[in-house]
C-alpha cells in the first residue's frame, strides 16, 4: 500500500490520550497488530508513536494531571500549512482554540481547537513528520467521522475554517452526511448525530480502523479488555462496530465487505 498523500483540510494524523500508556499499548498492539516506539521524554514528552508493518499509523500521549478529568479519547488532525492561519480561521468562524499552536522540535506544529458544535479537533503543519504513513487497510485508520450535535452549523465551519469542498451523501430526516470529498475521493465525514448523541455527550470525532473480520476483532477486543458499545451491523460501507479500549477511548472498527463503490466506510 503506498504511502498515503495528505492534503490541506483533511485528516492526517491521530492520537490517543490515555490514562494508562502500558495498558493501551498492550491493547492496540494485540488488536491491530502495532509496535511502538516512545519519542525523547525531554524533546518530546515522551510521546508514543505506534507503527503497522514499520509505517508510522496513530500516536500515544498519557494524560497529565490537569487532564484527570477528561475522558480517555482519539483525537483526529487535519493537515495545514500554516497553524497559526487556522488558528485565526477557526475563531473567525465560531471555533475555540483550545491549544495555541506551538512548535514540536523538528516534527512540525501543532495545535487543539473547538468547532462551533462542541467537538474538539486537532491541526497538524507538517516538517519532517508527514502524518500517518498507512491507511484504508486492517490495523491503520479508515475513515474519521464528526458526529455533531448542531449538524448545519458544522458543515459550514469546515467549509469556511478549513476550505472543505463537501459533498451531501444523504439529507434525509433519518439520515444527513456530508462528506469532505465525493465518492472514492471522500476524505470524512460529518454525521448529524443529534438524535442518539445522550445528553453530557459533546460532539465528537470517531477514527474507524480497519480490520479482516469485525466479528473476530470484537472478540479479541473483549477478551483485552475492550467492550462493545454498538454491536458489528452491515452497512454499505462494511461491517462496522462500535468499541472502547479498557480505560473506556472510543472507536470503532469496520470490515470491508464485498460491494461495488467507493472505499469509504
Amino acid at each position: 500500500m503506498p504511502t498515503p498523500e495528505h492534503s490541506n483540510g483533511a485528516p492526517c494524523w491521530i492520537d490517543l490520550m490515555t490514562s494508562d500508556t502500558e495498558k493501551a499499548k498492550s491493547f492496540y498492539g494485540e488488536l491491530f497488530g502495532w509496535t511502538f516506539e516512545a519519542g525523547d521524554q525531554e524533546k518530546y514528552g515522551g510521546y508514543i508513536t505506534a507503527s503497522k508493518d514499520g509505517k508510522s499509523v496513530a500516536g500515544v500521549m498519557q494524560k497529565m494531571e490537569a487532564q484527570a478529568a477528561m475522558p480517555d479519547m482519539w483525537s483526529t488532525y487535519l493537515q495545514t500549512g500554516d497553524a497559526a492561519a487556522a488558528a485565526a480561521a477557526v475563531t473567525a468562524n465560531g471555533g475555540q482554540v483550545y491549544m495555541e499552536p506551538m512548535h514540536v522540535p523538528e516534527q512540525g506544529h501543532m495545535a487543539i481547537f473547538g468547532d462551533p458544535s462542541g467537538a474538539s479537533i486537532g491541526v497538524w503543519q507538517p516538517l519532517e513528520h508527514k502524518g500517518y504513513q498507512l491507511a484504508a487497510e486492517p490495523g491503520a485508520p479508515v475513515w474519521h467521522e464528526l458526529h455533531t450535535k448542531d449538524y448545519d452549523k458544522a458543515v459550514k465551519f469546515y467549509q469556511d475554517a478549513f476550505g472543505w469542498d463537501t459533498a451531501v451523501l444523504s439529507d434525509t430526516p433519518e439520515f444527513r452526511y456530508t462528506t469532505l470529498g465525493a465518492g472514492d475521493a471522500a476524505k470524512a465525514g460529518i454525521l448529524d448525530a443529534s438524535g442518539f448523541l445522550p445528553e453530557g455527550v459533546p460532539s465528537n470525532w470517531i477514527v474507524y480502523f480497519g480490520v479482516e473480520n469485525a466479528d473476530a476483532a470484537i472478540a479479541k477486543a473483549v477478551e483485552l479488555g475492550g467492550s462493545v458499545v454498538r454491536p458489528p451491523e452491515d452497512t454499505p460501507y462494511g461491517r462496522n462496530a462500535t468499541l472502547t479500549d479498557p480505560t473506556g477511548a472510543i472507536f470503532m472498527i469496520s470490515q470491508e465487505l464485498p460491494r461495488g463503490g467507493g472505499e469509504t466506510p
